[in-house]
Formats: C-alpha cells, structure tokens, sequence
C-alpha cells in the first residue's frame, strides 16, 4: 500500500468568514495565504493549511481552470487541534485570556501532555496540545 506523508488541509465551516479570520489571525497568529467570498486559506506553522470556508458555499463543485473540486460542506461544532511546546503553554493560556477567550477545560494525560481547550467564535472545539498527548506526538 502506498503511504501518507502528512495530513496538509483542515477545513472548517463558518457562519461570517471576516469574523472567522479574524479570530485566527489575532488570536491564533495564523497568517492569510488566499481569500475569496466563500473561503480563506491559512497557514499553519508554515506546514498546514487551514482552510474556512463559508457555510452552504461550497455546495456545489468549483470549476478551475485544472479541474474540478468536488462539493463539500459541514455542520455542527467541529474539532480542531494545534500543536504547541510545553514550556509555552501558561504563555497560550494568558493570550487567550488576554483576547477574551474562555478556556473550558484543561486535560493532563498519561504520557505527560496537557490539553487546553476552548471554542472559536462559531463553537468550534479548538485545542492547544502539547507532546505526550499521543503515543506519535
């Protein structure tokens, strides 16, 4: 079997797309790649993409000049996990206070990672990681 290499997109939907990268630019530090009316791509520690897109707006398939991608949307509060270091983590903590960000719960795994978790401003469940996490992370 051929083997993957990585997982390189992540896609959220969201109900107000300036809202949205907003919150990730100023409070997650992501930076705009592209942006058009129904999605943004952001990078993510210059190794993944985030990708939000705008509720219902990618129904229908999109035609590019290369091919066509197939439709795709979401509901529902989804998940989302970010890496960070462990040393940085009470640092994440304060900056999101700092942004009016309630934290809703803090994990301590076996393995010694910790978790961090709150919400984006459409109820997505976002999560500061550390390693120990998991047995690969």
């Amino acid at each position: 079997m051929p083997r993957l290499t990585d997982l390189k997109e992540t896609c959220l939907y969201v109900d107000d797309l300036p809202r949205a990268k907003e919150f990730y630019e100023q409070v997650l530090g992501l930076t705009l790649l592209f942006e058009d009316s129904r999605f943004c791509a952001l990078d993510v520690a210059s190794r993944h993409i985030l990708l939000l897109f705008v509720r219902r707006a990618s129904i229908e398939g999109t035609n590019l000049p290369g091919g066509i991608i197939p439709p795709h949307d979401g509901a529902g509060p989804l998940h989302v996990g970010f890496a960070v270091t462990a040393p940085e983590l009470p640092e994440w903590k304060s900056h999101l206070k700092a942004h009016g960000v309630q934290i809703l719960s803090q994990v301590s795994w076996p393995k010694g990672g910790r978790s961090v978790y709150f919400r984006d401003p459409d109820g997505h469940l976002l999560e500061l990681l550390t390693p120990g996490v998991w047995s690969t992370y």
